[in-house]
Order: C-alpha cells, then structure tokens, then sequence
C-alpha cells in the first residue's frame, strides 16, 4: 500500500505562512487602538465638530413666487402681498405696504426684511419700486393711542392695499388676520419668509419706516431713534426714563406709560378702585321723632 507523504508533510512556506498568520491579528488589534488615538487629538476633534456643525445646519428656504403662480395659471390677477412695520416699537407710527411684482421683472434676493441687512434692504427697495406696483400707508402714533397697535395696523394694511395703482383681485398679508377687502385676502402666518410678494412688501415697510424714523430723530434729538427705530431697547429706555416721554411716544405702552407717571404725573388720571370698601358713618340725631300720619 501506498501512502501519499506529501499530506503530512508541510509545505516548505508553511512557517511562512503560520508566522504571517499570527502577526496579522496582532496589526490587526493594534490598528484600532492608533485610529483610537488619532481621535483623541485637538485636530481630530476639531475636524468631528466642523463635520457635525455641517451636518447640522438647517437651510432656511427663501420666499416664492409659487402662490402667485398658482393662481396667475387660474386667470387671478393682479396678486398683491401686503405687510406692515412698527408694531411693537415704543414709538413712531405704523407703516404698511402693498406691492404687486411683475412676474417678468422679480428682482434677485427678495427675502424676508428681517433676514437682510440695511444695505440690501435700501437697494432691493430701489429695484422694487422701480420693476413694481408699491403703495405705502402710515397710522400714525395718534391712531395707536386711539385705536390700539392692532386695529391701527390692519387700517393701514387695508389702505395700502386700497391705493395700489391697479385693483388686485387677491391679496397676501401676513400674519393671522384677513383683510376687509373687496377682493379674496389671505392671511399667511409667518408669510413674509413664504410669499415673494409680501416680502417685497416687508421690505418696502420696513425701509420706508426706518427713513421716518430717523427724520424724527432730528425732531426729537436725545432718544436715539436714528439707531433703534423707536424699540424697547436698552439705550432707548434709559433715554424715556432720563427725558420723559415725546409728543413721538405712543401713550398706553408700560415703559411709556411709567416715564410719564414719573415726568408729568398731572397728566396721569386717577384710576378707581372698584374693589375697595369705603366706610360711611351715618348719624342719626335721637330727638326727631317721625309723625307716621303726616302724608309724604
């Protein structure tokens, strides 16, 4: 019988092969342990965070023409879009606008005021003016004090709206209140960052409300309005607190209100409270007597 020595005997590269074998998982092990380390470093670190701050970035998408579209291909137009500026100030008026864009002639970086910086907002101003269909509306501080901040707000949105050159058949405006319009109005929650046209109108407000206010400031110097357009400010309190308020101010706002108090406390009404308990003495003289025959 014949055996085959070539099975039990091991090959010449055998050893080769085995010490290969045993050295592969010991650089295998070590491997994780240097990449390990390599985490550990300040440039490694820095590269992660770089890597997770990209990756956490939300992209906030600017406004569309996509409405207006939508109702252009439906045989609806003129689209108007209308928003005000100066509602929560302390002083200066409200100021609304309403524009209509040309669909051919949209200018490039419409967005959102609040998202643009003076420079953008005065030239997209200019090129909104010049390519659209603008009208502005201004309640004045008068109206607030009379009317409050939002029924004076909605006034001038609807006049705005009322003296575009062109009737609209359908209107945006921002925020949650409609329009008394004689054409279909739409209010869009948060609708100057998703209708084009009511971020051109915030735009057109705002630069037009900006512009007045700093004209106020030469009437009313010491109150900074030229730098905080009238808002609740650090710098614009302390001037109301150290000066009192102007003729400027709008009357029924706390601080405005306070700083009056304090500066011309004439002016302020007495206010009566209905839940207080007045004591009333009552005297009754003994020596009157009531003859009950007499006919009263």
């Amino acid at each position: 019988m014949i055996r085959d020595k070539s099975a039990k005997t091991p090959a010449k590269d055998a050893p080769k092969k085995q010490a290969a074998n045993k050295a592969a998982p010991d650089k295998a092990a070590k491997a994780p342990v240097a990449k390990t380390s390599a985490a550990k470093t300040p440039a490694a670190n820095a590269a992660k965070v770089a890597a997770a701050g990209k990756k956490g970035i939300i992209a906030v998408a600017p406004p569309s023409f996509r409405r207006e579209r939508a109702l252009i291909k439906r045989g609806v137009w003129p689209v108007a879009g209308c928003d005000e500026a100066g509602r929560g100030p302390l002083a200066g008026p409200v100021v609304a606008a309403a524009v209509i864009l040309d669909p051919d002639r949209i200018p490039r970086g419409i967005d959102d005021s609040k998202r643009l910086t003076a420079e953008e907002r005065e030239k997209l101003f200019d090129k909104i003016c010049a390519t659209a269909q603008v009208s502005v509306a201004v309640a004045s501080r008068g109206r607030i004090d009379r009317d409050n901040i939002l029924r004076a707000s909605l006034w001038a949105l609807k006049r705005a709206v009322v003296a575009l050159p062109e009737a609209p058949r359908h209107v945006f405006v921002d925020g949650r209140d409609r329009l008394d319009t004689a054409c279909d109005c739409e209010a869009v929650i948060g609708g100057d960052g998703i209708v084009l046209s009511i971020a051109a109108a915030s735009i057109v407000a705002k630069v037009t409300r900006d512009r007045l206010m700093c004209a106020l400031a030469q009437d009313c110097p010491g109150y900074g309005f030229e730098q905080h357009k009238g808002y609740a400010v650090p710098e614009h309190l302390d001037a109301l607190d150290r000066l009192g308020p102007s003729i400027h101010h709008r009357s029924f706002f706390a601080p405005v209100a306070a700083a009056r108090a304090k500066h011309m406390p004439w002016t302020v009404e007495p206010v009566q409270d209905l839940f207080s308990v007045t004591e009333v003495e009552v005297h009754v003289e003994a020596s009157v007597e009531i003859d009950a025959s007499v006919n009263l």
